[in-house]
């Protein structure tokens, strides 16, 4: 316990000395943060180092050579998704994709790129070359959703531009339905998810921008609602917590209230937006407004349950439960977020890819810990539910890092597993 409080304190320092030869405040970095000023002085006074994924980000605001704040090297990006070996290296062909101001570029697999050349607005898509019922539509739409809560991202990758080129060609066309409008829209709000899941914000702009123009012209709040979510969760992502909090704070106010008189689908796309505010508000720290969005979607949540793969989105208290996991974590609450964990741990969760971030936000919760042992266990039964899950830069990290703190190597079996194909340490 005493070298572990030795080490909180040392990373305080660093941190400190980071900040202080930068000539910078703690407001200033907290802002850059997207925190509260109170998080940064936790991190300088020892407390709250244990959240890799916070030194993470403090590293890179503040220019700190991870191996200082005891993380391992980022991953490879190359390596996170093997595919054909036919790579290709994504370009933005037009003014208004360059201004997104995307991250270096870096190689992408054939399945990725195709998928990049379908969002760009210059690209004409190609399609199968026969007018779609919107029948047949609908089913592939409700595919790609299914691929998603199941994780199988590689093939979703595969099947997203097809689907995206022929749906823009019905809504496009003289015979364009506001139906097909809608099924675009959610189309490109999985594209969003799927990019984000590959860490790949720069794209995730463009399909969250392409989301909402086609959530405009269908006239379904429902399908709006469901844009601005996946538009917040690109804001969290870059850091803009408050304005994230802020557009789904504006846009719950006009969907809340008569729940007993509103469609499954309704309330689905609310709870699930209101989930997206209760995680932009945990990000900045905000635990007041993080709760009155959990309280919030748990209201919601009485009205409706959908919880399975084929849904057309997953929101029930389950959902609610594993939001409220994740908030406890990005706190820094890991006794709270294990205990409430507990009770889903003995709970079948039918969606995959649920079930795999069950098991995820607990391995945080024990790396919090220092439990590295039972952290472990986690990511392999989280890898058991949803491997590829596993295998996204964020789960990847958290491996390495969590290799990278057991210097006395007395879990050879966590080196293994950071060292499998796409989980390098």
């Amino acid at each position: 316990m005493a070298d572990e409080q030795n080490e909180a304190t040392r990373i305080g320092e660093v941190i400190r000395q980071a900040r202080v030869l930068q000539r910078r405040s703690q407001k200033d970095v907290a802002a850059a943060l997207g925190y509260h000023q109170s998080k940064v002085s936790r991190l300088e006074s020892g407390r709250g180092t244990e959240d890799v994924r916070t030194l993470r980000e403090i590293a890179q605001v503040l220019n700190i050579p991870l191996h200082l704040l005891g993380l391992a090297a980022a991953p490879d990006a190359s390596t996170a998704d093997p595919g054909p070996e036919d790579m290709h290296r994504r370009t933005f062909l037009a003014a208004s994709v360059a201004a997104l101001a995307a991250p270096p570029l870096a190689p992408a697999a054939a399945g990725h790129h195709d998928l990049i050349q379908v969002l760009l607005p210059v690209t004409s898509p190609a399609v199968t070359g026969q007018a779609l019922g919107i029948d047949e539509l609908r089913d592939r739409t409700r595919a790609v959703r299914r691929m998603f809560c199941t994780c199988d991202y590689t093939e979703l990758e595969q099947t997203l531009p097809g689907l995206i080129a022929d749906l823009r060609q019905t809504a496009g066309g003289s015979s364009g339905s506001a139906e097909a409008s809608g099924l675009l829209a959610t189309a490109y709000q999985t594209s969003v998810s799927l990019l984000l899941k590959r860490a790949d914000q720069g794209n995730a702009w463009l399909a969250a921008g392409r989301a909402m123009a086609e959530a405009e012209r269908s006239g379904d709040p429902v399908v709006l609602a469901a844009s601005v979510r996946v538009h917040a969760h690109v804001l969290v992502r870059e850091k803009h917590t408050v304005q994230a909090v802020n557009m789904v704070r504006h846009t719950a106010d006009q969907l809340t209230g008569s729940y007993d008189q509103r469609s499954p689908r309704y309330l689905a796309a609310l709870g699930l937006l209101l989930l997206r505010g209760a995680t932009a508000a945990s990000r900045n720290g905000d635990r007041a407004t993080t709760q009155d969005f959990l309280t919030e979607a748990k209201e919601v949540a009485r009205y409706v349950a959908f919880d399975r793969p084929d849904a057309w989105a997953n929101f029930s208290p389950t959902n609610v439960a594993l939001h409220a996991i994740s908030a406890a974590v990005t706190f820094g609450d890991a006794g709270i977020a294990l205990q409430t964990a507990r009770p889903l741990m003995r709970r079948h969760i039918p969606v995959p890819e649920r079930r795999a971030a069950l098991w995820v936000e607990t391995a945080r919760a024990y790396s919090q810990q220092g439990r590295l042992a039972d952290g472990y266990q986690a990511l392999r039964i989280a890898e058991s539910c949803a491997a590829q899950d596993i295998r996204r830069p964020a789960v990847r990290e958290l491996v390495a890092d969590m290799a990278a703190r057991d210097r006395r190597r007395v879990l050879p079996e966590l080196h293994r597993f950071s060292r499998r194909p796409g989980v390098p340490a």
